[in-house]
């Protein structure tokens, strides 16, 4: 089972790093190989407390035309072909992420990674307990159906989509799995300006569809106060994913938007203050409280001195701290009751203080 659909289902926050190809640059850096470089990044986001970790798994051929223009920022990226910057990072295969699937599992965070292929959705199949679908092929309807036939829980990515478009997606979906889904609102803007984030469509999918999860996938640059996660929290992400470095000041693919293990510690320390701050939300009192409700709160209060045998009338009445008496709630129950003693003005009324009047016989 994915760790990912479990808390969810526990109502739990989780954050996905999305490391995808960040190793290739990391082991370049550190002059590693590019298994030590991944396996590196993944014991990092295990020991800041994330939940899950997530590659990408393609091979050019299969993913873009030899012409296929960039759509990025080329001050950050400066390659011009997605074919050019795709062929880089495909060297990994099957027994390559067998092998990331592996070492996941023993250091306890949960694998997964995008299939961009048949191919690969397929030999991916016995690593994952979730499979996630790109926003770039939302609506490549055929790919998704083939994904959710493997009867796994989906995480569905809705960048540049229109709702139809996502209605379609779900239907496709669910007419072969009924398995838990999670949306995720997505903005594939590299990097998202604050602006443009439009963290209100999170709530715009909650009443859009309202029998799977929400979540959110993030490509804004993370800001000093971590205000577009913890914004994306309180409308309704459950699930963050956001793209994960060891250095955020590489030139070239995903670090310049990633949070690093830094962020990440943050970032879960922020929602759980959030989460603390929010509470259960019952409508009850607190124990906490206990104190001020009973001295905060008034009692109906003897405004004059009433003599025994007195019928109490509301004049002879007010109502004032402390909360230990009889509540002002009881009035109606209190008027018309005979005093049973000497009453002082400014005492606390209590119902030992009075009695039923006598039934004339």
């Amino acid at each position: 089972m994915s760790t990912i659909i479990e808390r969810c289902k526990q109502g739990k926050f989780s954050l996905i790093a999305e490391i995808g190809v960040n190793y290739y640059d990391i082991a370049k850096k550190l002059n590693i190989s590019l298994m030590d470089a991944a396996k590196a990044m993944v014991l990092s986001a295990k020991n800041a407390g994330i939940h899950a970790v997530k590659f990408q798994t393609y091979k050019a051929e299969t993913l873009a035309s030899k012409y296929s223009p960039s759509y990025w920022d080329t001050s950050e990226e400066p390659t011009t072909s997605q074919y050019a910057l795709f062929k880089k990072f495909d060297t990994f295969g099957k027994a390559e992420y067998e092998e990331l699937s592996l070492f996941c599992k023993q250091v306890g965070i949960e694998f997964c990674s995008t299939p961009f292929d048949f191919e690969s959705a397929d030999y991916l199949d016995a690593m994952m307990g979730i499979y996630k679908v790109s926003s770039s092929d939302l609506t490549n309807l055929p790919f998704i159906a083939h994904m959710a036939k493997k009867g796994k829980p989906i995480l569905l990515s809705t960048g540049a989509s229109n709702l139809d478009e996502i209605h379609d997606a779900v239907d496709c979906i669910r007419r072969y799995n009924n398995k838990e889904l999670v949306l995720l609102h997505c903005v594939l803007e590299y990097p998202t300006p604050y602006e443009h984030a439009n963290l209100a469509k999170i709530q715009t999918l909650k009443q859009a569809f309202p029998h799977v999860y929400i979540g959110y996938s993030d490509h804004t640059k993370p800001d000093a106060s971590y205000d577009v996660l913890k914004t994306a929290y309180l409308l309704g992400a459950n699930v963050v994913e956001k793209h994960f470095t060891l250095d955020k000041t590489l030139q070239g693919n995903d670090h310049y938007h990633a949070m690093d293990s830094y962020d990440a510690e943050e970032i879960l320390a922020a929602i759980e203050r959030i989460n603390c701050l929010k509470g259960t939300g019952e409508l009850q009192a607190l124990a906490s409280e206990q104190a001020a409700r009973e001295n905060a709160r008034r009692s109906i209060v003897a405004a004059v001195d009433i003599s025994e045998g007195t019928v109490l009338t509301e004049d002879m009445l007010t109502f004032k701290r402390p909360g230990t008496g009889i509540s002002p709630h009881d009035l109606p129950m209190l008027l018309g009751k005979v005093a049973g003693e000497q009453i002082q003005k400014d005492s606390i009324m209590k119902w030992d203080m009075v009695k039923n009047p006598t039934t004339i016989r």
